[in-house]
């Protein structure tokens, strides 16, 4: 197929039931078709790997797909083949295949039939693989996880390495590099290592605005601070990272005494015991894993809700990829970690081992996490600043999403100290480090001063009245300004930009926030912030279910009908006191706030009189028009009895995305009437065993009702019903 001619929404459509591209997929995917050597980066989650499977599945020839871990191929292999009548369509190449399998797969690549060939770097070493697809007519190779070529990426494969000098051997094919971190200096080192300096790069927006960053001091109280948060999300998904097996251990028993379900997760476990754990929090038996860093490659669970660093980790990338686990869904997700200056040290202790270059590699980005975690600054902004991102702290999305915004330290003017900073980096001919520089401000020597007669220049000990604290945070908070930065071939020293030269001939005001001191006094101070935090407000919480309770009685119809719980939970967190506010409540749509809103405002509006509550001003949130739409869409399309796996197919979502929509919009008090969908699938008496079963439940929980049914019916079947009984009993 000529690549002009491509139709590329018609073959998304085709192969992947998507009616659009997400974020910068098309542009990538044109890229790649055009035969470019193509530079991906793009967090986890934003739909990565399709810009790679779709060019394959449409261009000729077999692409080679290099990745680190071999459960990791196997899910793509099995994603791709479930596209496809033809299982050859994807293969596996890796130490796992039997010589049988090995020669299914090359026949397969030899008569064209295999797309997408998944390979590890080591199985591309050997001769006979080499030689074979010297011989096959290839589309491209693809590394995913590029970040693996470079040292200073959080993942390090000396495998890698090679695979340039490999490719080469192949023939003259493009390369696509792909990643999920990219700090400037590891994308320059994929460049470099796979040497396509001239490759269309792509950078997607690393920015989650969803995610709420929040430090805490890690005192001897740490295990019980984190208790109180998980009750305090009760019934959430959440994980808990820690270094070490043993820690994980402890910490999952700990929880499992206090009533939390949790289980660990850790390389030491056998696969059989790690694979049942990972099952059991994908399938909501379990709410917390405890888990070391193992955990989470290739777990797509959308609504983790917090993210819990117990142990802070050793790089900010690491850090970045773990909390990018919570809130896949664009839901709420809480990033909590705790920070001990003792832990760093122990950290640099582990490290003392390994070879020179290794261990200053690993300090550079330690030092980055200790920047992260006492700055007083946005850490949103700090972060992405790490990825080589803008971020506007006042107008940005997600902005206040982070506890430096919402708790801020007191700020001081240093226009003056930070042209004295620039003029000593300037005078020192920007060839050192923050450490050497803050020794020449205060006036102290070490070997590397002495060596350069650095203390015998007019501005050595200029800034002496200030301490190591005081320079350390200015540094770090100039750096996020653009005046300075860190090279990227010599990382670490520190370079003064034409910002920064302009600063210094007309300064202007510059604010500098106080960095955190993190000692053993401040546990008082956590509950009392975690109380500030937005949290809901418990006893208002206890009246609205037993109100919830009178109100179901009276009706004859189970609580969940009139309000859910996150409704409940976000009116004693909101305070709605009149039918509009309610309306702009999780889950309550003008038709439900109308039916049963007045005596759920009315007690609202009491308690508040009583308590003397100030009310949130920003009350009324707006819908965004898109998703409206698609509400919009489904009921008139239910109204016309249409087929709802044509309504699904139509919008590009998967059943169980269109069932999610569905529950949404009965739930918030629209009529949906799909009486016609049922009927087909399920008898009279079935109907109305599950109807009998939601009328007389508690819970509406799905995973209640499939252990009562025990396999009669599926979880399909059992949402189906559960919309069918909402719309006609609730709305």
């Amino acid at each position: 197929m000529n690549p002009n001619e491509i139709d590329l929404h018609k073959e998304l459509k085709k192969y992947f039931g998507f009616s659009q591209f997400k974020g910068l997929q098309e542009q990538v995917v044109g890229s790649i078709i055009k035969g470019n050597n193509t530079f991906v980066i793009m967090p986890t989650g934003g739909g990565k790997s399709l810009c790679y499977q779709l060019p394959a599945l449409v261009l000729e020839g077999t692409a080679i797909v290099v990745s680190p871990l071999i459960a990791l191929m196997k899910n793509q292999v099995d994603a791709i083949r479930s596209l496809s009548s033809e299982n050859g369509i994807a293969h596996v190449l890796n130490s796992s295949l039997n010589k049988t399998e090995v020669n299914q797969v090359k026949s397969d690549i030899a008569s064209g039939l295999t797309k997408l060939l998944y390979v590890a770097p080591e199985s591309l070493t050997k001769e006979e693989y080499i030689q074979f697809l010297k011989s096959v007519k290839l589309s491209f190779v693809a590394i995913d996880e590029a970040h693996c070529i470079s040292e200073w990426g959080h993942d390090f494969r000396p495998e890698y390495r090679n695979l340039r000098n490999i490719i080469k051997q192949l023939g003259d094919i493009p390369i696509i590099g792909l990643t999920a971190t990219a700090t400037p200096k590891v994308q320059e080192d994929i460049l470099k290592n796979l040497d396509m300096p001239n490759a269309n790069a792509f950078k997607a927006s690393f920015n989650r605005p969803n995610l709420f960053y929040e430090v805490r001091p890690k005192t001897k109280n740490v295990d019980s601070d984190i208790i109180r948060f998980i009750k305090q999300n009760k019934g959430k998904s959440g994980v808990i990272y820690c270094l070490s097996r043993k820690k994980v251990e402890e910490i999952a028993q700990l929880l499992q005494v206090n009533g939390i379900s949790a289980v660990p997760y850790h390389a030491g476990l056998d696969a059989k015991t790690r694979s049942k754990h990972q099952d059991m929090f994908l399938m909501e038996d379990v709410d917390v894993v405890v888990a070391t860093i193992a955990f989470g490659m290739g777990i797509d669970k959308p609504d983790v809700r917090f993210v819990i660093h117990h142990d802070i980790p050793k790089s900010l990338e690491s850090y970045y990829q773990e909390t990018g686990r919570a809130g896949r869904d664009g839901g709420e997700g809480h990033c909590l970690a705790y920070y001990s200056y003792k832990d760093i040290e122990k950290l640099e202790k582990f490290m003392s081992g390994k070879p020179v270059a290794e261990q200053e590699i690993g300090f550079a980005l330690l030092q980055e996490v200790v920047a992260y975690a006492e700055t007083s600054m946005s850490r949103r902004k700090y972060l992405l600043h790490y990825f080589g991102e803008e971020f506007d702290e006042v107008n940005g999305e997600g902005a206040d999403m982070d506890d430096n915004i919402r708790h801020p330290k007191k700020k001081v003017e240093a226009k003056d100290e930070v042209k004295k900073l620039l003029e000593v980096i300037r005078d020192t001919k920007q060839q050192f480090k923050g450490k050497e520089i803050i020794l020449a401000l205060m006036g102290k020597v070490n070997a590397i001063i002495k060596a350069h007669k650095i203390d015998q220049q007019p501005y050595f000990g200029k800034g002496a009245s200030h301490d190591e604290r005081f320079w350390m945070a200015l540094i770090r908070q100039v750096l996020v300004t653009g005046m300075i930065q860190k090279d990227i071939e010599t990382y670490g020293v520190i370079k003064i930009s034409e910002k920064g030269l302009d600063f210094i001939k007309n300064p202007t005001s510059f604010m500098m926030s106080e960095d955190h001191e993190y000692s053993e006094a401040e546990d008082d101070l956590i509950v009392a912030a975690a109380k500030s935090s937005g949290t809901t407000d418990e006893a208002l919480m206890t009246m609205l279910k037993d109100l919830r309770k009178k109100v179901a009685k009276k009706l004859g119809v189970p609580p969940f009908v009139v309000f859910q719980d996150p409704s409940l939970e976000d009116m004693s967190l909101k305070y709605p006191v009149t039918i509009d506010e309610l309306g702009s409540i999780h889950g309550v749509g003008e038709g439900k706030a109308k039916k049963y809103g007045k005596e759920f405002v009315d007690l609202i509006a009491r308690y508040v009189e009583d308590n003397d509550i100030i009310r949130p001003d920003d009350l009324v949130v707006k819908s965004t028009g898109a998703n409206s739409s698609l509400k919009l869409y489904i009921i008139q399309n239910v109204d016309r009895k249409l087929a709802l796996d044509d309504i699904a197919r139509a919008k590009g979502l998967s059943m169980d995305d269109l069932l999610k929509e569905m529950e949404q919009i009965v739930y918030s008090g629209t009529k949906l009437n799909i009486k016609y969908w049922v009927d087909d699938i399920l008898d009279e008496d079935q109907q109305e065993e599950i109807h009998d079963y939601f009328m007389d439940s508690e819970s509406d929980k799905i995973d209640l009702a499939l252990k009562e049914f025990d396999g009669d019916y599926d979880t399909e079947e059992l949402r189906l019903m559960r919309i069918k009984f909402i719309s006609e009993v609730a709305n």
